[in-house]
Formats: C-alpha cells, sequence, structure tokens
C-alpha cells in the first residue's frame, strides 16, 4: 500500500495558507489581549459552537443559511464580553481601507469574533476606557505571514487546567497540495496533558518535535478527573465560567460555506483529543472555519480529508499554544516548560 505524505507548511501556521495575515497585540499590565486572522481579499467563513458557555460577536451571519457569503477578517480575544470591542477596532482599521460589504454608496466591513475569559488571571483589570478596542485595531496593524506563539494576543492571559494556555498555530500539506492550518486561543476548563503535567492528551499527532517531543503517556487507564490548578488559583465559584477554546481552521481549498461549516464541525474532534474534558456546560468553545478559494466546493473525498486535516492541525496547535507559554509577573499557575519532567 502507498504511503501517502502530509506535512506541515513551512512556517507550521495558519499563514501557510496565501492570502491570510495574523496580527496579535496585547498588554503585559492587563495581562490579556488580541488576535485577529485577516485576509487579502474576503473569505468564506463558517461556525460551530460546542461549549456550553460562548461569547460572540456576528456568528449568526455565518449559518449556511444566511445572506453574507465572505467576511474581511475573524477576531479570538481575552477580555470576556469587553472582548468583543476588539471587533470595532478591527470594524475601524478595515473602513480606513475601505474593506467591507457594500451596501449602497457604504463598506460595512464583517468581523465575526470570539472571546475568553481572562478577567482572573494576575492581571490589572481596573481601567477608565475598555483597552479592547485599541487592542483589535492594532492587532489588524500587525498583521503579517509570520507571528508569535504562546503568551502573546489573545493567548497572553489565557490559562489551561495546569499550566498556562496560549496561542497555538499549525498547518499541513495534503497529498494534492491542499494547505490546511489552525489557529486557537487556550483557555480551557479541561487539561492538555496527562496526570503528571509531562505528556500531552495529542502526544500522537505531533510532527517533527513541534511541542517537546516528548511522546505519548505509556499509562492506561487515566480516566478520573484530574484536580485544576486553574480552578484552585481562581477559586472554584470565579473558574466556573472562566473558561473557553476557541479556534480557527482554515483551508485554501473552494469550500462552500455549508462545507466550512462542516469543516468546523470536524475540527471540534482535534480539540476533544487534545482538552480532556472539552465542550462542558462551562467552556465556549467554539471553531470558525474559512475558505479562501473561490467558493465552487469540493467532491465528498476532498472534503473528508480536509476535514480530518483541520481536525489534526487544531490537535497540535493547541498543544503548541501551552507549550509556547511563558511566564510572567503574577501568573496564577506554571507554565508546561517550567513545570514539566523533561
Amino acid at each position: 500500500m502507498q504511503t501517502m505524505t502530509y506535512r506541515p507548511g513551512p512556517k507550521n501556521l495558519i499563514t501557510d495558507i496565501a492570502g491570510l495575515r495574523v496580527g496579535n497585540a496585547q498588554d503585559s499590565d492587563l495581562k490579556s489581549g488580541s488576535t485577529v486572522l485577516v485576509g487579502d481579499v474576503p473569505f468564506v467563513a463558517s461556525v460551530h459552537v460546542m461549549g456550553g458557555a460562548p461569547g460572540t460577536k456576528e456568528t449568526d451571519l455565518l449559518a449556511p443559511d444566511k445572506t453574507v457569503g465572505a467576511i474581511d477578517a475573524l477576531v479570538l480575544s481575552g477580555g470576556s464580553a469587553f472582548g468583543l470591542d476588539a471587533c470595532s477596532g478591527v470594524m475601524d482599521g478595515l473602513r480606513a481601507m475601505g474593506r467591507g460589504f457594500a451596501v449602497g454608496n457604504m463598506a460595512i466591513p464583517i468581523v465575526p469574533g470570539a472571546i475568553v475569559f481572562d478577567l482572573i488571571n494576575g492581571g490589572n483589570k481596573d481601567w477608565d476606557e475598555n483597552p479592547y478596542r485599541a487592542l483589535g485595531k492594532t492587532a489588524l496593524h500587525n498583521a503579517a505571514p509570520d507571528f508569535d506563539l504562546g503568551s502573546v494576543g489573545a493567548g497572553t492571559g489565557a490559562l489551561a487546567a495546569m499550566q498556562k494556555g496560549g496561542l497555538g498555530s499549525a498547518s499541513m500539506v495534503l497529498p494534492d497540495g491542499t494547505t490546511v492550518g489552525a489557529l486557537v486561543v487556550v483557555n480551557s476548563l479541561g487539561s492538555v496533558t496527562t496526570p503528571g503535567d509531562r505528556h500531552f492528551w495529542a502526544a500522537p499527532f505531533e510532527i517533527d518535535g513541534e511541542f517537546g517531543g516528548i511522546g505519548p503517556d505509556p499509562a492506561s487507564g487515566l480516566v478520573a478527573p484530574q484536580e485544576s490548578r486553574k480552578e484552585k488559583a481562581m477559586a472554584l465559584q470565579a473558574a466556573e465560567n472562566a473558561n473557553t477554546t476557541i479556534a480557527i481552521v482554515a483551508t485554501d481549498a473552494p469550500l462552500t460555506k455549508t462545507q466550512c461549516h462542516r469543516m468546523a464541525v470536524t475540527a471540534h474532534n482535534g480539540m476533544a483529543r487534545a482538552i480532556v474534558p472539552s465542550h462542558t456546560p462551562l467552556d465556549g468553545d467554539l471553531v470558525f472555519a474559512a475558505a479562501t478559494g473561490d467558493g465552487s466546493g469540493v467532491d465528498p473525498t476532498a472534503m473528508r480529508e480536509i476535514g480530518a486535516a483541520a481536525a489534526v492541525c487544531l490537535s497540535r496547535a493547541i498543544c503548541r499554544g501551552v507549550y509556547e507559554a511563558t511566564p510572567a509577573a503574577n501568573d496564577l499557575i506554571p507554565c508546561y516548560q517550567s513545570r514539566s519532567i523533561r
């Protein structure tokens, strides 16, 4: 049997998809930030929500039966509901560029977004004016093909169950040349590592040691829930609604809006493989899906391969976000690289 070759793109980032750029902006005192994915031109997109406590903007427009066929950008932000204002900053920047959905003589940028709760993470949240609009606009200004991972952008103040979360990304090139990628903010109720902090749940999907190369946990019977450091550090009553993993998966294949929705649904498998547990009533877990092609659609076999690749990329991106996190003043819990047994 011939073995097909699947490999990361040259950057191992979602921006291996031509025409996509990512920008980050953060405030170290606030211990929070925003991230934007923007296309050189509008792109097809949809979304699927599986968590019980999402925080979103403009996601209704992404349903397959809604009128808007393409959008200008997607925003991931810290700040809980305050962070949705980052979308407004991105809209301001895009409007200045002349971007947007044409309505008469007006152009209205379409910028859906989602947020994570990072209001209790050791940062100074005593602001007089909501900072997220400015962070969103700055993130758009910073958008580029290359960007950092870990404690940057919307991942700046993210916390997973056992160690700091962060911003992660990964990509994969399929045998036919199609590129798939993922971008994620990991701020989960569940753990990204097995008991003992050494092994990632998604270790079987790692490529070329991209998150440390430790390998899978040889233990079995790992079914008992772990006692969350995050919950202990924040106090249970605060942490119950303080979780969410928000992600974007993307491809350069010409998916329709309906196929984008299916890719988002399938990509949730990757979240569940990497975070245990996922999609709880106390998480706002969601996945956006984007396609930069012409929207003409692909056949079912190609769709199956693209969806499977999106799930794998998301698993890898989640681990990379946690692996790349860095320590900062007043952190509530440690980083993976400072605590794990090397």
